[in-house]
């Protein structure tokens, strides 16, 4: 089995979904192979976009940075495919999506747990065969008044979301970055809150 952590970001493809609230987990990976100097690359067969990097520039923080090709419900495919295909056991898989029950900007390291509503983790489940895997939770809040969450998740994030949206992936990106490096403990105990 490989030492390598997979770091997936969840959400939609395409420019139509870029900013929306559903692809908070996408902006994460794209932000940390912009760190690493790493573009992601469209991986075909896997279908995924993929880097492999070292995260922190530090020896042995070997990821493979990924983001489906498929739509939410549907991440699962590409997520088996990549676990297969790197040889990475599901406590070695961080996935980072977007979570409805969190305030916006807050971030929630865990592992395991339930899908809570989320499709993409649902299919995620459904595909690798467990849930016991680590998740960063990327806080969106809940949608006003009566709206739907299923269209609530596809709205760009509001103007006053967008002034501290680039400090919160930020923040987000960070809290992978030292799931690799330190373990997820140390990460639970910095970036939790």
């Amino acid at each position: 089995m490989s030492d390598a952590w997979l770091v997936v970001g969840l959400g939609n493809p395409g420019p139509t979904y870029a900013g929306t609230r559903h692809n908070a987990g996408a902006m994460v990976v794209d932000l940390l192979a912009e760190r690493a100097g790493s573009p992601l690359k469209s991986q075909r067969k896997l279908r995924a976009d993929v880097a492999e990097v070292r995260l922190g520039g530090v020896p042995g923080s070997r990821a493979v940075l990924a983001k489906p090709h498929t739509y939410m419900n549907e991440s699962g495919g590409p997520v088996a495919l990549l676990t297969e295909f790197y040889k990475i056991e599901p406590d070695r898989l961080l996935v980072m999506h977007d979570e409805l029950d969190l305030p916006f900007g807050t971030i929630r390291l865990k592992v395991g747990g339930g899908d809570n509503g989320h499709n993409g983790l649902r299919s995620v489940r459904a595909r690798i065969g467990t849930g016991d895997y680590g998740r960063l939770r990327f806080g969106i809040g809940r949608p006003p008044g009566r709206m739907d969450p299923a269209a609530f998740v596809l709205k760009p994030f509001s103007t006053v979301e967008k002034r501290d949206l680039e400090l919160e992936v930020d923040r987000a990106a960070d809290a992978a970055e030292a799931v690799v490096v330190d373990g997820l403990v140390y990460a639970q105990n910095h970036y939790n809150g």
